[in-house]
């Protein structure tokens, strides 16, 4: 009887010591968790809440625009065939039309040459002309470094090289470059003498392109050439 007792107390006393490491254990790991997070994980907790956030943003976008869309597809099987001419386009070799589905830009990037389907009443889209462009630079009144007044006019040559840049980065791609090369002739003018204007135009030439073309690449525009 005794041994039998005495059994019962050892394993009842393993059994304790068990479930007390076990507790110290989930205390440690519990003390270390909010240690480590005190330390440094703060800021994960501000981006876990945000990233929340923008989540939900996200989804209660996401279910309106499917709803918009599952609307307008049910329209468009009801009006078969004659549907089928306001969805289909067509975009020649030289364009690339950038597609807008309720004000945001549809995944894909810019569509053709050929063609492409849009859906009616959701969808808006812009043509873009990749062809190089020429314009004429106004004769500009500079002030060379010798005190010089002259007058200079120049031609740029340039083309779209990224459509969906060139739509979403800047009101008016055409009317911003024309702009900003009377302004970089200028500039770059107004640090030369009346000799080095007449004597180097050709390396002048070449700093205008790349200094616009530096300038326009965030708009996706390629500055092929320019002429003075």
């Amino acid at each position: 009887m005794s041994q039998e007792g005495t059994g019962v107390g050892v394993r009842g006393g393993r059994a304790s010591s068990r479930e007390g490491a076990s507790h110290l254990l989930s205390e440690y790991r519990a003390t270390s968790s909010e240690g480590i997070l005190e330390a440094g994980d703060m800021d994960k907790e501000h981006n876990t809440g945000y990233r929340t956030e923008a989540h939900v943003e996200t989804g209660s976008n996401g279910v309106c625009t499917f709803l918009l869309t599952a609307i307008s597809i049910f329209f468009i099987i009801l009006t078969f065939p004659l549907s089928l001419l306001m969805c289909i386009k067509i975009v020649q070799e030289y364009e690339r039309a950038v597609i807008f589905r309720l004000g945001r830009l549809v995944k894909g990037g810019a569509r053709g040459p050929g063609l492409f389907f849009i859906i009616p009443c959701i969808d808006n889209y812009t043509k873009v002309d990749l062809r190089t462009v020429s314009f004429d630079v106004p004769p500009q009144e500079i002030l060379t470094k010798d005190s010089v007044t002259v007058a200079v006019d120049a031609v740029v040559y340039y083309r779209i090289q990224n459509a969906t840049v060139a739509v979403t980065n800047v009101e008016d791609y055409g009317r911003s470059t024309r702009l900003l090369a009377a302004t970089t002739l200028r500039n770059v003018l107004g640090t030369k003498s009346l000799s080095e204007i007449l004597s180097e135009r050709e390396a002048i030439s070449h700093t205008m392109q790349a200094n616009l073309d530096e300038a326009t690449d965030a708009w996706g525009v390629k500055v092929e050439r320019v002429e003075m």
